[in-house]
């Protein structure tokens, strides 16, 4: 059943439109003028509704431009006695469903009624059709990101597009806490008052809403309603959505809202994992310390940030003395312990905030952050001391002294890119293998370079002077 809005200025006409409709199964309001109808359109949901085009103090056809401004979802069918082709092209043009000359038997009104309602219908099937599709593609597009900055700048777009919000936050795990790690839609006016308002805000409610998502209340927002959506991966909680309106929270907010909160679990899940993979990738196989391929990108990055904070920092080249015969005394099992138990004591003279890396056999790289060749060579010395007086594999009965060269080389000081630094401390390391080990060596002028890296980096470039 149909709900139908019959305006005719007619008493006679309304009651035989209305007879013929309400016979059809249709439920249907008559009213004799364009306010009333107006009115009533304003007050109540109706599927179509059928004007006269001649009604007091104005016409059907500025009745039917109101309605297709205001309500374009409901069709309209002009009825007139006006036997002209012109006002029927007029009402055509401007959105009418039908054009219907009196008099009218009530099987063709039933038929184009029954007509404009089905044409209805089929729209928003399409439309819902056209929504599905649009969703499932920002859906998809959230959970085949691999990147955090953009995953998380696509789900604030899909959630503000297809959820009709004004803004959205989004909050994602960092250890026990969910932090705030996306706002879209607020002005930037409001930005810095906004984010203090909201970053505790889902940490103490996600936990308790169901994964459906719920209406919650946030004071002193420029906005009036709130509706927060858990991010769950089975049920662990990895996250939260917080979808803001101006006005009431639409239907399609509701019902997006869950739909895509799975979908950024996922891309979460993916992520995580990633990431997993990609540390793998930065990690040597036998020590766990960072290897060759990450420090050529911690390296990179702090170069970079030099450019900002212009910070210097230090690389330490070490190289183990006499290793070899280790391996042919004892074996390569027994060496490859050994150089486990290196990497040890190596984390434990160093800061948190400083990268260790195997460089390769038994090489390994330090890069101490904010310290110059002075506090570097402090350091060295700590290692060098360090690992002189460490009795290895003394649990397995071994009890092994080993030794170490370690070249320094300093930015600003020594070298201003990455290439030239690793090759000013890989030399200074190796003027100590060539003396008499368990040294020290800064990066100077002319020192000769080892036989690997002779081979690949060429004529040695001056030290800067001073």
């Amino acid at each position: 059943m149909a709900q139908i809005l019959l305006v005719d200025d007619e008493k006679v006409a309304r009651m035989i439109y209305s007879d013929f409709l309400t016979g059809a199964g249709h439920a249907v309001t008559a009213v004799a003028s364009a306010e009333e109808a107006k009115a009533a359109l304003e007050a109540g949901q109706f599927d179509a509704m059928v004007t006269d085009l001649i009604l007091p103090h104005t016409d059907g056809m500025e009745l039917l431009q109101h309605v297709k401004l205001t309500r374009p979802d409901v069709p309209v069918l002009v009825i007139t006695a006006l036997d002209k082709v012109e006002p029927a092209v007029r009402a055509i043009k401007s959105g009418a469903s039908d054009y219907l000359v009196k008099p009218i038997t009530p099987e063709v009104l039933a038929h184009a009624v029954n007509r404009a309602l089905a044409q209805r219908s089929l729209l928003k099937e399409n439309e819902e059709l056209r929504r599905h599709v649009s969703l499932l593609d920002a859906g998809q597009r959230i959970a085949t990101t691999l990147d955090r900055e953009l995953m998380i700048d696509a789900a604030g777009r899909a959630f503000t597009s297809m959820c009709l919000a004004d803004a959205v936050a989004i909050y994602v795990r960092d250890g026990e806490a969910l932090a705030l790690s996306g706002l879209q839609g607020v002005a930037d006016d409001d930005l810095a008052a906004t984010r203090s308002r909201l970053a505790p805000l889902a940490d103490d409610q996600a936990p308790r809403v169901d994964r459906a998502g719920q209406e919650i209340n946030v004071d002193g927002l420029a906005f009036e309603t709130s509706y927060l959506v858990p991010v769950l991966e089975n049920d662990v909680l990895l996250g939260a959505v917080l979808l803001l309106f101006s006005g009431d929270i639409p239907d399609a907010g509701v019902a997006s809202a869950p739909y895509l909160a799975r979908h950024l679990g996922l891309a979460l899940k993916n992520l995580g994992k990633f990431a997993e993979v990609e540390d793998l990738a930065y990690l040597d196989d036998l020590t766990h310390l960072f290897n060759s391929r990450y420090l050529e990108l911690v390296l990179a990055k702090e170069f970079k940030s030099t450019s900002v904070n212009d910070k210097p920092f230090s690389l330490l080249f070490l190289d183990l003395d006499y290793f070899k015969s280790v391996n042919d005394t004892h074996g390569h099992v027994v060496g490859s312990k050994l150089l486990v138990e290196v990497a040890r004591v190596l984390k434990g003279c160093v800061r948190d905030n400083d990268v260790i890396c195997r460089w390769g056999g038994d090489e390994y790289v330090a890069l101490l952050r904010g310290t110059d060749s002075g506090g570097a060579l402090k350091v060295a010395e700590r290692i060098r001391r360090a690992i002189e007086q460490h009795r290895f594999l003394a649990r397995e009965g071994f009890g092994l002294n080993v030794t170490t060269c370690i070249g320094i080389a300093s930015y600003p000081e020594h070298a201003q890119d990455k290439t030239t630094l690793l090759d000013f401390a890989d030399r200074a390391m190796y003027r100590g293998k060539k003396g008499t080990r368990n040294i020290i060596y800064m990066a100077a002028k002319n020192l000769e370079a080892s036989p690997a890296s002779r081979r690949e980096s060429g004529p040695l470039p001056p030290l800067p002077k001073g």
